[in-house]
């Protein structure tokens, strides 16, 4: 039973344990849920899950679309990501991107990082590459 689960898992990704639990029980098993759910734990199966559509970003009025990038230092994003060490601390990384080459410009990474980071780290990319026609923060774009 637990091969003939596996390949309907297999087959059907996006179906849970009710549902294969179901189609075996269609087969001729006879099964609960609760038994499947426990062999599909077992097992370490999972439904994967769904990938979101990229959203676009517009207006009120829906005359602004996200803008692609078109060449090098075409457009830069930055974010933070939020972590947290072993022992509970926090701590950030600051995360700077072409996106056109999805290169890694920069990522700086402390304790707290505040606005004046983000210009200093910005200020020291614009000397070694070039500034960029657009920067985009958190899905906002700001010309230069």
């Amino acid at each position: 039973m637990v091969a003939d689960m596996i390949e309907l898992a297999r087959q059907f990704g996006r179906y849970g344990y009710r549902r294969i639990a179901a189609l075996l029980r269609e087969a001729g098993w006879s099964v609960s849920d609760g038994r499947v759910e426990r062999l599909w734990r077992r097992e370490g199966l999972k439904v994967p899950a769904k990938q979101p559509k990229k959203g676009r970003l517009w207006l009120n009025d829906g005359s602004c679309v996200r803008l692609r990038p078109e060449y090098r230092n075409h457009i830069w994003s930055y974010d933070f990501v939020h972590c947290r060490t072993d022992d509970g601390k926090v701590f950030r990384t600051l995360n700077i991107i072409d996106e056109h080459s999805r290169e890694c410009l920069a990522i700086k990474v402390q304790r707290k990082l505040n606005s004046t980071d983000v210009i200093d780290a910005l200020t020291d990319l614009f000397i070694l590459r070039g500034t960029p026609v657009f920067i985009r923060s958190d899905n906002v774009l700001c010309a230069e």
